[in-house]
């Protein structure tokens, strides 16, 4: 069975209201960059269980993007 990019953890989206605009923007770039490691490593069979932790992982990046996106607009 394929495993799943390991990826270094995050800050919850409560904590980023802490952050400044620079790290907004650097953590921005590195949640990207990880978006297009894990869109590189999608596995094949849609109904497998490691699409499914795959599609998890993609889609709290995803939301964790978002958040950041937020923060950066109310500034």
């Amino acid at each position: 069975m394929a495993d799943i990019l390991s990826f270094p953890a995050f800050p919850q989206p409560e904590e980023l209201e802490g952050l400044d605009r620079p790290a907004l923007l650097a953590l921005l770039e590195r949640l990207r960059a990880q978006l297009d490691q894990l869109d590189q490593c999608e596995p094949e069979d849609p109904e497998s269980e490691v699409y499914e932790r795959w599609g998890d992982q993609h889609e709290e990046l995803e939301d964790l993007v978002d958040e950041v996106l937020d923060l950066l607009e109310e500034e």
